[in-house]
């Protein structure tokens, strides 16, 4: 079905929590192994169905936040999931305790049971109205950064709209650009702390009633950490300054010296060659011709996959107001259909969007037919792999979107894959930092981000500039707060990514069967046994950084 077409019913609260506690029942009285497996099924698809109208409803809304219809129907899901977890919680943990949990294992492994115990860690009754004050405030943050309007070069733009600014060639353009730019976010600044401080002070609450000191373990139970700790992650970030960071350096030394500045400022930070960036060339629809050929190529299965996301109009990309910023792939289970979101804007990142979001919905596309519906989800950090790995495997291909700048665009992505990670692990050490001390004033963490940028990005000057100079560039970052403790799941994807483009650049055949049985897996394997599997290092071995990063510019030097 195409997605415009799909219908949207409201599912009622108290029907839906009347059919829960239902099945709920059905499943404790189950007398027999058979009769426990068919209670869950029925369970699993009706709980499939309502999600998949949660689903279809924040889409929409996203699509168009001023869209009074779905605005409302936003507010009513911040409202009513906390509770309707309420329920979902009791089936979490009679699964954990029927008598037939040694059958459900047999059949369905036991990586499902282990992250019902982790869920069973998130939620208690009484933060139910703390999780939807927390809903409200994530929604106000989205809602706030879609209703940007920045008056610039002769019009009205979204913040995803002034990105193709900041690789101007021209120097006065970008300072002009980052400079409207800011004044919006500094003329939001109280509203964006006192946002902030709210979900700080909530999340630490929750956290209490939960049992702990901090959110901050609550925060990693949230994002289904069930095969590394803190400690596992603080070695990823002893790695990532010790390796990382000083190959960065030598990166930006040399952008600066290319674009012919003494030192990088934050308005040259995204302008890599004198002549201009890479950019992908013709219209959305040329690039989604080729899109479509370059899918066709890959696989068969690839094929098939971008034809039913085509077909059945399940990509937005263009930008336009009102739209929520970002990107990102929701899945909906009623119908088996990924849905891509995202703000093209001219520049190379329209194909990365592509390519990375593709990723996550071929993911999805994949493990469609896997059941219960809890093995087809995977932790975030493996959904990262899925994307930015794809990002990778379609190199091949980007001559069709850059012409002659596919040269460029090759060594802009591979290098900037590195820069990434740097600054995804500071927006990950400002989180630890926050939540151990949840007192903090917001100047007190403008300080702090200031701290970590000369710890991982010591190239970027910043001094002087409005908002920047001020260290409150971390509130650009809707993942602080919308999903805390997320972005370290994308710098520790990176390192994988960059192993599967390594393999991919001597043994293609191998790299993709590696990547394909990744895939496969789904939510049946943590993250750490599926790079085992996959015969890959382990980011959380500091060291093993250095040998990733050092492939990657052994090939960047010898372009």
């Amino acid at each position: 079905m195409k997605f415009p077409e799909m219908p949207y019913t409201r599912p009622d609260f108290e029907e839906t929590k009347t059919k829960l506690e239902s099945l709920l029942a059905q499943f404790k009285g189950a007398k027999s192994a058979e009769e426990c497996f068919a209670a869950y099924k029925e369970f699993d698809d009706f709980y499939g169905n309502v999600f998949s109208m949660f689903s279809i409803a924040r889409i929409r809304y996203t699509l168009d936040t001023t869209n009074e219809f779905y605005d409302n129907e936003k507010a009513y899901m911040d409202e009513v999931s906390p509770k309707l977890q309420a329920a979902l919680q009791a089936f979490t943990q009679a699964l954990l305790e029927t008598p037939f949990r040694k059958e459900l294992e047999a059949q369905w492994g036991s990586l499902m049971f282990v992250n019902a115990e982790i869920t069973t860690k998130t939620f208690r009754p009484e933060i139910v109205t703390d999780l939807q004050e927390e809903n409200k405030l994530a929604s106000e943050y989205s809602k706030l950064i879609a209703s940007a309007q920045i008056e610039f070069n002769g019009k009205v733009h979204t913040l995803a709209e002034m990105t193709p600014y900041y690789e101007n060639p021209d120097a006065n353009i970008r300072k002009a650009a980052r400079d409207a730019s800011s004044a919006w976010y500094m003329s939001h600044s109280e509203k964006l702390d006192n946002i902030y401080d709210q979900l700080v002070k909530l999340r630490t609450n929750i956290a209490k009633k939960l049992g702990h000191d901090s959110f901050t373990q609550v925060g990693y139970y949230r994002m289904q950490r069930n095969s590394y700790d803190q400690a596992a992650v603080a070695k990823f970030r002893e790695g990532v300054v010790k390796h990382i960071v000083p190959i960065v350096e030598r990166f930006k030394t040399a952008q600066a010296k290319r674009i012919g500045v003494d030192s990088l400022t934050i308005y040259d930070d995204n302008f890599s060659y004198p002549e201009g960036n890479a950019k992908p060339q013709g219209t959305p629809e040329d690039i989604f011709a080729h899109g479509k050929t370059m899918y066709h190529a890959l696989s068969g299965e690839t094929a098939e996959f971008i034809d039913f996301m085509m077909e059945n109009e399940l990509f937005d990309v263009l930008t336009r107001p009102g739209k929520e910023a970002g990107g990102y792939c929701a899945y909906i289970p009623k119908y088996k259909a990924p849905f891509i979101f995202a703000n093209f804007n001219g520049t190379s990142g329209d194909i990365d969007v592509l390519t990375h979001e593709a990723g996550h919905a071929l993911a999805g596309y994949v493990a469609k037919d896997i059941y219960p519906s809890a093995l087809r989800r995977y932790s975030a950090e493996t959904a990262e792999i899925h994307s930015m790995a794809m990002e990778f495997f379609t190199w091949p291909w980007m001559e069709g979107f850059f012409g002659d700048q596919t040269k460029k665009y090759y060594e802009s992505h591979l290098a900037s894959a590195l820069i990434f990670i740097p600054y995804g692990t500071m927006v990950d050490e400002f989180q630890h930092h926050v939540y151990e001390k949840p007192e903090m004033t917001p100047a007190q963490r403008n300080n702090l981000w200031l701290e970590l940028e000369k710890k991982y990005r010591p190239y970027l000057g910043t001094e002087g500039i409005p908002f920047y100079g001020e260290g409150r560039l971390w509130q650009r970052q809707l993942h602080i707060y919308q999903i805390p403790f997320y972005y370290i799941d994308y710098c520790l994807a990176q390192i994988i990514a960059l192993c599967f483009w390594a393999e991919n650049q001597t043994n293609p055949d191998s790299a993709w069967e590696k990547y394909r049985r990744l895939l496969g897996f789904a939510g049946t394997k943590t993250f750490v046994e599926l790079i085992e599997d996959a015969g890959l290092p382990s980011p959380f071995v500091p060291d093993n950084l250095k040998a990733v990063a050092d492939a990657a510019v052994d090939w960047l030097d010898k372009q």
